[in-house]
């Protein structure tokens, strides 16, 4: 069973982090500002189809690069020029199909890694960011590190954020970690609402030790991550609204939290959760919540369990199992 690696395990005497964003600034995301001119601004009549020609191809793959089929088709709309434009993404997104039918063996085909990395590569040759992804993912799987990074980072900077996440991972687990860079691709990508980007990003934060307000920022990327469905940030922020440590002290929001992730498998939430319910006399329910949290390998929930169900009657503790035996965790990201 995998464990929930979440709330960072501090040795320092100060337990929260200090990672201040000193590499970013205002300035390196404005617009740059433009000379006057004494040229009157075009009227709105003047943009016609044919401006849409004089977009340089290479402005219009990077917009378009993550684009799906459905957005790809709707641009294809806007103008014949803008059609022409992006055909070869339009190629790479078939291509793009194709590779995950090999990968999965859906769509009436057999699994071939070989023809799934073959469609994959070149639909990223015709520039599709999304394939980059899937064919960085297949060479991380086969060993060939440098080859997935040299593909995350040509998606990374075509604006995809699942390769900004991936390479951000890739920075922090190198040896050493270059922190610098990991956080450079998180942050974009957090920005982007990478869910699983913002719940790093939060706990870089959190592990660095030092200053307090970094802990605030750490916990307004648990919350992010939280609200987006994330669920190891789920007990995070539960537990940053129980401490007070980033977040306002609620006790009502951090039993929230931890009810959310509990009832998305969260198997620490579970047990966290299981013994509220214990302490507040909602015998029925705790014990549920510590079932399943022991059914998860959480040490301790089988004692507290026991305990609570020496004080049920015979029929209780049996539909307690019963609906342990029918509960299914709720979707999460």
């Amino acid at each position: 069973m995998k464990k929930h690696v979440t709330w960072p395990r501090i040795s320092s005497p100060s337990p929260f982090s200090s990672l201040p964003f000193s590499n970013f600034t205002a300035s390196q995301f404005s617009a740059p500002k433009h000379a006057r001119s004494s040229r009157p601004p075009p009227s709105s009549s003047a943009f016609t189809a044919a401006d849409f020609s004089s977009l340089p191809y290479d402005i219009l793959i990077k917009i378009a690069a993550s684009f799906d089929l459905p957005n790809l088709r709707a641009v294809s709309l806007v103008c014949r020029s803008w059609s022409e434009a992006v055909r070869p993404l339009r190629e790479a997104m078939m291509l793009l199909q194709w590779g995950k039918r090999f990968k999965h063996g859906r769509g009436g085909v057999r699994k071939n890694a070989e023809k799934a990395l073959e469609s994959f590569l070149k639909a990223a040759a015709r520039g599709s960011a999304l394939a980059m992804v899937d064919a960085g993912l297949m060479y991380w799987e086969m060993g060939e590190k440098d080859m997935a990074v040299d593909l995350y980072l040509k998606a990374a900077e075509l604006g995809n954020h699942a390769a900004q996440c991936n390479l951000g991972l890739f920075y922090l687990q190198a040896e050493p970690p270059n922190t610098e860079l990991a956080l450079k691709w998180l942050y974009k990508a957090s920005i982007g609402g990478n869910v699983r980007s913002q719940y790093q990003l939060a706990l870089c934060l959190h592990r660095r030790g030092g200053v307090r307000s970094n802990m605030k920022e750490a916990a307004k990327w648990y919350l992010k991550a939280a609200e987006g469905g994330y669920v190891r940030a789920m007990y995070n922020t539960s537990l940053c609204y129980s401490f007070g440590e980033g977040l306002a002290h609620s006790r009502q929001q951090a039993r929230k939290w931890m009810k959310r992730a509990a009832d998305r498998g969260h198997r620490k939430a579970q047990f966290e959760h299981g013994l509220a319910l214990f302490s507040e006399g909602d015998m029925m329910k705790a014990v549920v919540y510590l079932e399943l949290a022991a059914r998860a390998g959480e040490t301790g929930a089988a004692h507290i369990k026991s305990l609570v169900l020496n004080r049920l009657s015979a029929a209780s503790r049996d539909h307690a199992m019963c609906l342990a035996n029918s509960w299914r965790a709720l979707p999460s990201s």
